[in-house]
């Protein structure tokens, strides 16, 4: 039985293993974990005790919760894993680990290859060159891509599949794996907690059910964390009751950064975010039409903007020169034609379909304008019904577009998150030597064990892992494998440790159980529960974060612009914010789950502050300006920036670390153009 709402039961439970999180990243984990605790289990007799807790339903859980209508990381046989090193290095303006690109650039097709064997279907091209969807790829008898079928691309890294149930397939196969014993759901882990006999050594997490009055505390030698990216720290653009149309998942609150940043876990590129230009209002993504459809974007004027402001690229060699520039530097273009009046900015739909007819029968015409619905159906409803609601039919009306609010990630276009260890087999000679680690490894990347964290015992994969972006779902998927390999042997080599958690189930249960502890003692102060000179509703508290992210740490409000003065009234504003937070409320578990995902968020925001207030240049032009420092100043910044934080001075550490190419990048530019 339950506890009551002022008194919730406290269960407690030891592990050896404990995955938090139910996206892609932890799917890949629980799949490959099984072998080789299978494997353990058969040579040593030994039983590990693993458990997956997840705060959704495994089934629609993590980003690919609605589906998608493409795998955008799929090397193939005519790329290899430095060219995929290569792209991610451009794309994120230089500053990437290429140690973990390549190696993840090394598995990915492996998980691809899965995901069709367990049924998810996949575009294909036969012989005659004619493309079939994946329903018609099946029926035809088209080979599967582990045997030569060849997929069809809508981009160099992208291969178009039917992904509505692309989440479940995946889910269903970590699931069987584990086996359903193995598998907490609707419980929100919080908290991490370290030992108590190694401060620098995880021990244990705790968490609340969103279903019961129950709260939970899991000691284990082994933690995998990933529970995806931050969204909704900035105000969105579409505001009111478009607010949950934000376009990464909303129920990615920074947990992940949030969490290990407690721990003591460092932290590194949390300045690096994400500002997609989406199809306004609904958020719609615009790959499919960029890539598949070969559609366009223009000013109000059909003037291209991308050929009309290509010199200003040259302001920033070598990524300018690249033959694709990086994703902020596109923006970058487009935000000029917006400040300078020549908004809105359209995506071509009419001409690119137009265009299509000419070259494809009219089954494959029609095929396709049925795709242009399902890639919202699949990724973001919300964009159909705003179609449907302005009557827009795409070969006969184009489409706005406009830059998104900014988000945190890792495992998308952008590389903020951990600083986790690197594989041990990959990079380019070195001086640089230190604790035994292979000279031909950079010096502080590399500490044993694949994706763990700077926290003994605590790993991290997907949205999770630093400076290693456009991993998306199968990257993610194949770095949670990668990461599970790594925890076995991590739990074998420390057998012998036991550790203890620094903190007693009793201070746990109050700090977990405070926001209800604030509305219990309080509800009856005022006639109106929502207002009270005692507490702050969660959403309230939200809003007051969103608006100061917005409009001094480079939002929509500012056109992405920010400056050293902006920075510290926020700093400011933030730590008044903090001391707030603690007077949240939660009249039921679900404003508790708000509760604690704005706790989340809070650190999150603070994080990404801090960091572009400590880079001194404004690297990713079109995603953020510091218009002090309005330039990128490779001499002094071709660097990672990490961070520590320290839970009991509640202060930010911001440092360089070194930035080495282990990838030759020149085949990348082009020859630059005189300034």
């Amino acid at each position: 039985m339950a506890g009551t709402f002022d008194k919730p039961e406290v269960v407690q439970e030891e592990l050896d293993i404990l995955l938090v999180g139910g996206g892609m990243a932890c799917c890949g984990t629980a799949y490959e974990m099984m072998r080789w605790a299978e494997a353990v289990k058969a040579e040593t007799g030994k039983d590990l005790k693993i458990k997956l807790v997840d705060k959704a339903a495994m089934d629609r859980s993590g980003a690919v919760a609605m589906g998608l209508s493409a795998i955008n990381t799929y090397i193939g046989d005519k790329q290899d894993p430095a060219d995929y090193a290569r792209m991610v290095s451009n794309d994120l303006m230089g500053i990437t680990r290429d140690d973990l690109a390549y190696d993840l650039g090394r598995n990915v097709d492996d998980s691809v290859h899965m995901f069709e064997e367990w049924g998810l279907p996949i575009w294909k091209t036969d012989a005659a060159g004619v493309r079939h969807d994946g329903a018609e790829a099946i029926k035809e008898g088209l080979p599967l891509l582990k045997d030569g079928g060849q997929p069809v691309r809508s981009g160099k890294w992208q291969i178009m599949i039917n992904g509505e149930s692309y989440k479940w397939i995946v889910a269903e196969a970590a699931k069987k794996a584990l086996g359903l014993d193995r598998i907490q759901e609707r419980v929100f882990i919080v908290h991490l907690i370290n030992d108590k006999n190694d401060p620098g050594r995880i021990a244990g997490a705790a968490g609340f059910s969103v279903r019961e009055n129950k709260i939970y505390i899991y000691k284990a030698k082994a933690i995998m964390l990933a529970a995806g990216g931050c969204v909704n720290i900035f105000r969105p653009r579409s505001v009111g009751e478009g607010t949950g149309r934000a376009w990464y998942p909303v129920w990615n609150a920074g947990s992940t950064y949030s969490m290990a940043a407690e721990a003591g876990a460092e932290l590194t590129m949390m300045e690096n975010r994400f500002v997609p230009a989406r199809f306004k209002d609904g958020y719609g993504p615009v790959g499919a039409w960029f890539l598949l459809f070969k559609a366009r974007a223009a000013n109000a004027y059909g003037e291209d903007y991308m050929t009309k402001n290509k010199d200003m690229l040259n302001d920033y060699p070598p990524y300018g020169q690249a033959a694709v520039p990086a994703s902020c530097l596109r923006n970058h273009l487009m935000l000029k034609e917006m400040k300078e009046g020549r908004g809105p900015i359209y995506m071509d739909t009419v001409t690119a379909l137009a265009k299509l007819r000419e070259t494809l029968s009219p089954k494959e015409v029609k095929h396709l304008e049925a795709e242009a619905w399902e890639d919202f159906l699949d990724m973001c409803i919300g964009q159909c019904g705003v179609w449907v609601g302005e009557n827009i039919e795409p070969e006969k009306k184009m489409s706005e577009l406009m830059p998104t609010e900014p988000y945190l990630l890792g495992s998308h276009s952008g590389c903020c998150g951990i600083w986790v260890s690197g594989p041990t087999d990959c990079g380019a000679p070195t001086k640089e030597e230190y604790d035994g680690i292979p000279a031909h490894l950079p010096s502080g990347w590399n500490w044993g064990y694949r994706s763990m964290t700077t926290v003994k015992g605590l790993f991290t994969a997907g949205d999770g892992v630093g400076a290693s972006g456009h991993k998306f779902s199968s990257g993610s998927h194949a770095e949670g494998r990668m990461a599970a390999k790594a925890m076995v042997k991590y739990c074998l080599d420390n057998a012998d440790v036991n550790v203890e958690l620094d903190e007693t189930p009793e201070q746990i249960a109050e700090a977990i159980w405070k926001p209800v502890r604030n509305f219990l003692e309080f509800k009856d102060y005022s006639t109106a529960i929502d207002v009270n000179p005692n507490y702050i509703t969660p959403k309230m508290l939200q809003f007051r974060l969103q608006k100061i992210m917005d409009e001094y740490v480079a939002g929509v409000a500012t056109y992405y612009n920010t400056n050293d003065k902006m920075l510290a009234v926020a700093e400011e504003k933030l730590e008044m914010l903090k001391e707030d937070s603690q007077k949240m409320r939660a009249k039921d578990l679900h404003e508790l789950l708000r509760a604690w995902e704005n706790y989340h968020r809070i650190l999150t925001a603070e994080a990404h502050m801090k960091h572009i207030q400590f880079r001194e240049e404004s690297r990713y032009p079109g995603f953020y300006y510091r218009t002090d420092k309005n330039f990128v100043d490779e001499e002094n910044w071709h660097c990672f920036v990490n961070s520590i934080y320290d839970k009991k001075s509640k202060k930010w550490t911001c440092f360089k670390r070194k930035h080495v190419d282990l990838v030759d990048k020149s085949k990348l530019f082009k020859a630059a153009a005189p300034h």
